[in-house]
């Protein structure tokens, strides 16, 4: 049975089997992350799973949970952000567009005829 050293911040070095650490592992590298219950303080520790890591681990047999981070959330935002004007203005803008579509399907409506 593969026994995986880590320490707690709290308690310290502690010993754990590879049921017990969970992997993730993101498209983005400095995003992953390996996490374990301690066994003598109860708290979850996460800490950076460098590849190096990710490879420790993997190799010892812990399964790796792999996700991808949608590309938005690496999008350079630049500008105000969105606030509650702009989606109240937004709101309204669907509300006149319902309108509109509505007048335009009453059969011999002006709005139909453009």
């Amino acid at each position: 049975m593969t026994v995986i050293k880590a320490t707690c911040p709290h308690c310290g070095d502690v010993e754990l089997t590879v049921a017990q650490v969970r992997l993730v592992v993101c498209s983005v590298p400095e995003w992953s992350y390996y996490a374990f219950v301690c066994a003598g303080c109860g708290e979850e520790v996460r800490k950076v799973a460098t590849p190096e890591i990710v490879g420790l681990l993997t190799t010892g047999g812990v399964l790796a949970e792999r996700w991808s981070v949608p590309a938005e959330v690496l999008e350079v935002h630049v500008g105000e952000p969105v606030g509650y004007d702009d989606v109240l203005d937004f709101a309204l803008g669907l509300a006149r567009t319902d309108l509109l579509a509505a007048l335009a399907s009453f059969p011999g409506s002006r709005v139909a005829a453009r």
